[in-house]
């Protein structure tokens, strides 16, 4: 079917970033295109984005992306090589947000207005003709003779369509529309829907320290994954937090997924920290020989200000089974040797992660094994396109998820048109 000038009609569903860019992709290949959003505005999750700021993409070259994107990164491949993250950060130049690069080589507007970047694809849209429903959620998507067909709303109102790209987000940040959808709709098709699980997320402690310290914020720390006693994955030189609950922070978000998975499928998992990842277990001695030589008058406890932060003095030595009060020229060898353990061998317990709703991105969704990498068109029901966090792909924070968002948004887009045959 086409409209009535004979252009293809493409239905998208879900108005985040991965869903606007389709949107704008299929109609400058001369779609006629219909956006429909469950929310009041487009855009939601991509307003809080970067604290706010929008951090659109990542200036890392292609390869450099994909090995920070551990959620199947090599499926996005073709879409990314297409459409990469220069493509991104001309995109936003061109629709009159210029953009800059921070440390990590993250991308920001240069304004630091997620607002600035959403109202920049809304105005694209509108511009290449593009119809936006919002408050209009989709129910279902409809097939004939095995093709997608169209939509259904929640309000029972059909829109027929050449092809429909589902964009409906993850599960995390509900109150942003994610709230799993595209999932049910992907199943009711046939499709394989990876199992749900929280990424760049929280974690859970068992320890009840945390709960003193919290608040507290380390930079320049080395942490590791310890499943069933053996060290797995570790996330060097970043900063980590501790919260009333567990643990927080960049350096804990990057292992969460991996976390998150392991303790599904039932693993006993640590948090092992060094404190002192730059100092070998010798010069650490060193040092604090020459701290304690400082302070040899004072007790412990007053002898480690120059070493740890002062929340966290208490915690080591308690992990040591030294006493805060023990004079510092009574400290034994052995007794020395074991605070020089805690300080880069500090454990915590994982014992879950925050609620799915908390976290950042979604791992797992539809099977990238049932998607065409290069097209985002099913591979069981031609005419129905992917993009974004409802497929089985993931990543690190960083511009990463955006980027993965936008490329596969935008072959769905053109391929969505290109495939429909009347382009």
């Amino acid at each position: 079917m086409s409209g009535t000038d004979g252009k293809p009609e493409i239905v998208v569903i879900g108005g985040g970033p991965g869903g606007m860019m389709a949107a704008a992709a299929a109609a400058e290949q001369g779609g006629a295109v219909t956006l429909f959003e469950k929310m009041k505005q487009p855009g939601r999750k991509m307003r809080i984005t970067g604290k706010g700021r929008c951090n659109i993409t990542n200036a890392a070259d292609v390869p450099e992306i994909l090995r920070h994107i551990p959620g199947n990164g090599a499926f996005l491949n073709s879409s990314m090589r297409a459409f990469d993250n220069r493509d991104v950060m001309d995109f936003f130049e061109e629709n009159g947000v210029p953009v800059k690069v921070e440390r990590g080589q993250r991308v920001f507007p240069v304004s630091d207005k997620a607002q600035d970047c959403v109202d920049a694809m809304v105005a694209r849209m509108h511009e290449l003709g593009v119809t936006l429903l919002c408050g209009k959620p989709v129910r279902d998507i409809l097939t004939e003779d095995g093709r997608a067909a169209g939509v259904r709303c929640e309000d029972g109102t059909v829109r027929r369509a050449d092809a429909v790209i589902l964009a409906v987000g993850g599960a995390s940040y509900p109150g942003t529309g994610s709230t799993g959808d595209g999932y049910r709709m992907a199943k009711a098709l046939g499709h394989t829907v990876e199992k749900i699980l929280p990424s760049l997320v929280p974690l859970l402690t068992e320890e009840d320290w945390v709960k003193e310290v919290q608040g507290l914020s380390l930079r320049n720390v080395r942490a590791e994954l310890v499943v069933d006693g053996e060290k797995r994955t570790a996330e060097p030189g970043s900063e980590m937090l501790f919260t009333h609950f567990g643990v927080s922070g960049p350096i804990v978000l990057s292992m969460s997924r991996e976390a998150a998975r392991l303790l599904d499928e039932g693993h006993f998992v640590e948090l092992e920290i060094d404190l002192k990842p730059g100092l070998t277990p010798e010069k650490l001695d060193a040092r604090i020989q020459r701290d304690f030589e400082k302070y040899q008058r004072k007790q412990l406890g007053n002898a480690l200000v120059d070493l740890l932060p002062h929340k966290l003095i208490p915690v080591v030595l308690d992990n040591a089974y030294l006493e805060m009060e023990t004079p510092v020229n009574q400290v034994t060898a052995e007794e020395r040797h074991r605070l020089g353990d805690v300080l880069k061998h500090l454990c915590l317990t994982i014992v879950g992660t925050r609620p799915i709703a908390e976290a950042i991105v979604t791992a797992g969704g539809v099977s990238g094994k049932e998607i065409n990498p290069k097209t985002m068109e099913s591979k069981l029901v031609p005419g129905l396109y992917f993009a974004g966090e409802v497929t089985d792909v993931d990543g690190f924070t960083g511009g990463y998820n955006l980027q993965a968002a936008f490329s596969m948004g935008h072959a769905a887009g053109q391929w969505s048109v290109w495939n429909s045959g009347k382009s």
